[in-house]
């Protein structure tokens, strides 16, 4: 980061502070943040971590430089609701062929739906069935440490067990007591654990389901586990940030906190815990019972919500309309606005380079160092927009785009933005070049059809004259 440059701050859950931003290591700058557990599409939910912390990562690599950020984010492919869904799906299937089918597709979508979004690849992308042996070792570690125990084929951590100077630790990323936990928590009543609040580090399989050779016998490992294993193998025992939905702060992250630092002996695991606020669709707690449970997927390639498709850029934007650490209501509406925008956008962007260097940039740049304060950075944007309409300011389109970049917004020329991305360009340019040879011979009736034909594919076409007064037809996808 240059000096004299605003420094970075970050509101961190385990302090409820905002505080600046000192990586431990400027040339190694290490981000995890929990992915998808592959049993199902995901949901617009799952949306947001994904666009929250792209928008981080890209923040990061402007202030540190590209080579200088590892982002970790994981795909956990060994869970019990996986082993449902593939027993649902595929009963005539053995289940780990089942679960297979099952972890490949959802895999597959996922990654085509972050990069939908105008998500960069996170530096490493580990699956949890890679590093098994991994989670062996830090359970042994635990178990040799004296924080957790095996009882008939489990292995549970001992919460109480996680102390320092004898005061207990766990419970202080959720800021509550262990009773306060104990009675909003939905815990697994079991006759082996040494305390209600332990928690499954190992536990056993049947024949039948996914499992692993272990010294406690052939078993999978638990949610919590997995994720520290992970964390630690591509960014050290401790890291500068890790980040996640709110949903995930109790039980999950509690647990991977203390399960990480009676194994490594460490302070800390993450300097830095930033969590995104909850999501709900038209005022409402999204639920499939509702109706309002829509994926990523259903809005990007269906009509299922508002009547239309939503390109991925649109839904980012609404997305950053609201700070990351506030509740957010996911609306038609919202996304109206958002398309509004990005149209006025692109037509002035037009399809030029953004420009390598912007003022405009390092406002948004500035506003984004506050916490990642996306509403300020996109009300600086606006302000931007207006400026770079300045006819006589070359330049300006040019470098209010590179402003947008920082976002992840803009990325493409306006023309592929309102032709919707399609791969038929090159039929739609025939149809549109023969409807304009159909008029210049005065054929109405074909002109008619061949624009009736393209309607209906969802194309509306635009008749002006050139500066020669001839006849010229542009296209875009209809909104």
């Amino acid at each position: 980061m240059a000096s004299g440059e605003a420094k970075l701050r970050l509101y961190n859950t385990l302090t409820r502070e905002k505080a600046d931003f000192v990586p431990l290591d400027p040339g190694n700058v290490r981000m995890y943040v929990c992915g998808p557990t592959v049993y199902d599409y995901a949901h617009i939910g799952n949306a947001r971590p994904v666009i929250v912390f792209d928008v981080l990562f890209r923040l990061l690599r402007h202030l540190y430089g590209a080579s200088h950020v590892t982002y970790v984010r994981n795909i956990t492919d060994v869970d019990d609701k996986i082993n449902a869904r593939a027993a649902r799906d595929f009963p005539e299937l053995p289940l780990n062929e089942a679960i297979r089918k099952v972890t490949e597709k959802t895999a597959a979508q996922f990654l085509a739906d972050a990069k939908a979004l105008g998500c960069l690849d996170p530096t490493v992308q580990p699956r949890a069935t890679e590093h098994i042996a991994e989670m062996i070792a830090m359970t042994q570690t635990l178990i040799r440490k004296g924080n957790a125990y095996s009882a008939e084929g489990h292995v549970l951590f001992d919460v109480k067990s996680f102390r320092h100077g004898g005061e207990l630790e766990y419970g202080k990323l959720a800021h509550r007591s262990l009773d306060d936990m104990l009675a909003g928590a939905r815990v697994e009543v079991a006759p082996y654990k040494r305390d209600p609040m332990d928690f499954v580090l190992w536990k056993p399989s049947s024949p039948e389901e996914p499992g692993w050779e272990s010294p406690w016998g052939r078993g999978r490992p638990g949610w919590h586990l997995e994720c520290s294993a992970m964390s630690e193998k591509h960014l050290g025992e401790v890291f500068d940030i890790h980040g996640g939905g709110i949903d995930l702060a109790f039980p999950h992250h509690e647990n991977e906190l203390a399960q990480s630092r009676c194994a490594h002996g460490t302070p800390m695991m993450a300097q830095v815990w930033m969590h995104n606020g909850f999501l709900q669709v038209e005022g409402q707690k999204m639920s499939k019972s509702l109706g309002n449970f829509v994926t990523i997927s259903e809005l990007l390639n269906t009509d299922k919500f508002g009547g239309r498709k939503w390109p991925g850029e649109v839904l980012r934007l609404a997305m950053l309309m609201t700070h990351y650490r506030e509740p957010i209501d996911f609306s038609v509406e919202k996304l109206e606005v958002a398309t509004k925008v990005l149209d006025g956008w692109y037509r002035l962007v037009g399809d030029g380079k953004a420009s390598e260097t912007s003022d405009y940039g390092s406002r948004v740049l500035n506003e984004l160092r506050d916490d990642l304060n996306t509403p300020e950075a996109l009300t600086s944007l606006h302000v931007s927009a207006d400026f770079a309409r300045d006819p006589d300011d070359d330049n300006g389109p040019a470098r209010f785009k590179f402003a947008a970049n920082v976002l992840g917004l803009l990325e493409m020329t306006a023309s592929q933005w309102f032709q919707g991305g399609r791969d038929d360009v090159v039929e739609i340019a025939t149809l549109v070049t023969a409807r304009l040879a159909a008029l210049n011979a005065k054929d109405f009736a074909t002109a008619d059809r061949i624009r009736a034909e393209l309607l209906e594919q969802g194309i509306q076409l635009m008749d002006s004259k050139n500066a020669a007064g001839e006849r010229v037809t542009t296209w875009e996808v209809k909104r």
